[in-house]
């Protein structure tokens, strides 16, 4: 099974990916994290990177590239990404989790360790600037939900719930 999780920063999609790939024995592939340590090596925060993402098209082409190439081969699979529904065209099951951007911007408050205005700032320029790219990179609205199997709120359940509505979809694709 390849399942892909997508959604905007912030929103719990690695959360529900580490959940589902441990509960399940999957490979764990995130896009996020990649992304992350890329800009730490760099010496450079989540804005200055996406800023610089916009400006060199191979940053993205290399970890989305990577993503599908994995995502594509492999079994027993947990894609985590902003485009991975996109980019994993043999994906059985895509996943979009949303939440409002003040919950979003409050969790990357907490997790990064900023005060909440400036994760706020920085959450809502990631989302731009990925949008940005998205486009231009590969024609992508990134609004437009509907290559998506389902659309879940961590806004209002957390990670085993919507684990449990996700085990519940996998369930009844294995029929």
């Amino acid at each position: 099974m390849r399942i892909t999780i997508s959604g905007p920063p912030g929103s719990g999609t690695t959360s529900l990916a580490r959940y589902l790939a441990k509960k399940h024995n999957f490979e764990l592939i995130s896009a996020g994290e990649v992304f992350r340590s890329l800009a730490a090596e760099k010496g450079m925060d989540l804005g200055e990177f996406g800023r610089l993402a916009e400006q060199d098209p191979a940053v993205d082409a290399m970890i989305d590239a990577r993503q599908k190439e994995i995502g594509e081969a492999r079994d027993d699979i947990v894609i985590e990404g902003r485009l991975a529904g996109r980019m994993v065209g043999n994906a059985d099951l895509r996943i979009w989790v949303a939440a409002s951007t003040a919950c979003r911007a409050e969790r990357v408050a907490d997790r990064d360790e900023l005060p909440l205005a400036e994760a706020t700032a920085l959450t809502e320029e990631r989302e731009r600037c990925e949008a940005i790219r998205y486009e231009k990179y590969y024609g992508i609205d990134i609004t437009d939900l509907s290559v998506y199997d389902m659309v879940l709120s961590s806004e209002k359940w957390g990670k085993t719930e919507l684990g449990a509505i996700a085990d519940l979809a996998m369930t009844l694709l294995n029929r």
